[in-house]
């Protein structure tokens, strides 16, 4: 059923989610998806919460450009898929008018920083980065140029676009752009 209503939410946003339909492609009884859900945006809740477990781990390449590159590509990939940009277009739009898919959107993003926040404490612990680093923050730093581009530009989405994304990140982290003392 979440196969069936991400495809559908790509197509469509969420204003076009209608369950009755996600329960005939997922050929499924409605009553089965307006039991579970209730609403598309209980529904969209559950399709975040399932990308989220189902993304790739984080991979640790031993240096903080090369996991920043390798979380940088992940993403690029991600957005630039044929079906998971759209998808990924149409929830963040849901989220600026709907908290529900605003907060799944919240958790979904809390849960892949999470997963990859490691690399950077690592780097700081390799003496690549300084005490008090945000590893969070340098993630963060990471991916936003990324669904920049995918939200607002149109530009490519490509590998040179996530290794410099990736680079421009490791260079503010190792200048100490998002150290505490900053704040």
């Amino acid at each position: 059923m979440l196969a069936a209503a991400g495809d559908a939410l790509a197509r469509g946003g969420l204003a076009q989610l209608d369950l009755a339909e996600v329960a005939r492609r997922a050929e499924v009884g409605k009553t089965t998806v307006y039991r579970r859900w209730g609403t598309p945006a209980g529904l969209v809740a559950d399709l975040l919460a399932d990308m989220a477990e189902q993304s790739l781990p984080r991979t640790e390449t031993g240096t903080l450009l090369g996991d920043l590159r390798a979380n940088a590509r992940l993403v690029q990939r991600t957005l630039a898929d044929a079906r998971q940009g759209p998808l990924f277009k149409a929830v963040i739009a849901a989220a600026t008018c709907d908290e529900q898919t605003a907060a799944a959107l919240h958790r979904f993003y809390e849960t892949r920083v999470t997963e990859w926040a490691p690399c950077v404490q690592q780097a700081v612990e390799r003496g690549e980065l300084a005490q008090g680093t945000d590893a969070r923050e340098v993630i963060r730093a990471v991916s936003a140029p990324l669904y920049y581009r995918l939200l607002t530009t149109g530009a490519p989405l490509d590998e040179a676009a996530a290794d410099r994304a990736a680079e421009a990140a490791a260079a503010a982290a190792r200048a100490g752009v998002f150290t505490a003392a900053r704040d």
